[in-house]
């Protein structure tokens, strides 16, 4: 069974282009769930599962409290496995077809007001090389609402400073570029000048963002720096290296951008993911009429 796994994980990364996060989870995912049927249902084959005994596991997390979310996803791991399973004629029919997921509250992001983003983007001090470095990576972060993991995957020639955009690569390896605002192109022009040949060792690397090792820019590495200076701004909300993503969307919404527009620069693939801000939105403008409104 691990060798069908392992095709599907295969299938999966070369056919669909999914991250490398998303493919360890589904492995995951599908190494319990057979362990599942090894143990309690005492199937050694994950071709021999029946709907019945789906539905007996999906059950048996819902008794042992799993939230919905993960829920929903082993059973998306699950659907999409047997369906890769109907193709390939190991199976003769797919036991998931028709399980629904379950119900899941769509929860709201977490942003920063505006005031928030300035005071932190203020933080790092532009008399070290690693202070250039960071205002050029949360500068650009808040300008193009880029993911992190897009951010630290930039190379020196993804971004373009006369031109003012930055080219990245999305889910699904989905190339896109995204306008680079005036600000955050001279934090990246003063971070190349004077900050990255600094820290830089090797001639030849050309990751955009490195650490003091002159290496690329690890996601740990950057969520450090994140709540180092967000302890500095006092800010107390819980921030993630997403919320700068959050807030570029929220922010661009509320002064009228539109859906779309931000969807293609966000690089989602379905506008209903994008549209989740625009409830973030709706949601500012009543508190502004609540505390405005003489009769509200």
């Amino acid at each position: 069974m691990q060798d069908v796994i392992g095709e599907f994980i295969t299938y999966l990364s070369a056919e669909r282009g999914l991250s490398a996060n998303t493919l360890e989870s589904y492995g995951r995912d599908l190494r319990q769930y057979s362990a599942y049927l090894k143990n309690k249902v005492r199937l050694v084959s994950l071709l021999d599962a029946s709907r019945a005994n789906i539905i007996s596991y999906l059950l048996l997390m819902e008794k042992q409290g799993k939230s919905p979310a993960t829920i929903a996803r082993r059973l998306a791991a699950l659907k999409s496995f047997y369906q890769f399973l109907v193709r390939q004629s190991l199976v003769e029919r797919d036991p998931t077809a028709n399980l629904e997921s379950p119900k899941l509250d769509r929860k709201l992001p977490k942003v920063l007001t505006v005031r928030e983003v300035e005071t932190l983007l203020r933080q790092p001090k532009p008399g070290t090389p690693g202070g250039l470095r960071d205002k050029a990576m949360l500068e650009l972060l808040y300008a193009t609402g880029i993911r992190v993991s897009e951010l630290i995957s930039l190379s020196v020639g993804d971004v373009n400073l006369d031109s003012r955009y930055v080219r990245c690569a999305g889910k699904g390896g989905k190339e896109r570029t995204v306008p680079l605002g005036t600000i955050a192109c001279q934090a990246v022009s003063e971070y190349l000048t004077r900050g990255r040949p600094q820290i830089v060792k090797d001639p030849g690397e050309r990751s955009l963002f490195v650490n003091h090792h002159g290496r690329r820019m690890t996601r740990q590495g950057f969520w450090k720096i994140l709540k180092k200076y967000a302890g500095e701004a006092g800010i107390r909300k819980e921030i993630t290296p997403h919320t700068l993503r959050h807030s570029f969307a929220t922010h661009l919404l509320e002064n009228g951008a539109d859906v779309r527009a931000v969807q293609e620069m966000l690089g989602h693939a379905d506008i209903s993911t994008t549209q989740v801000y625009t409830h973030v939105s709706r949601g500012r403008l009543r508190d502004v009429y609540k505390t405005s409104h003489p009769r509200a």
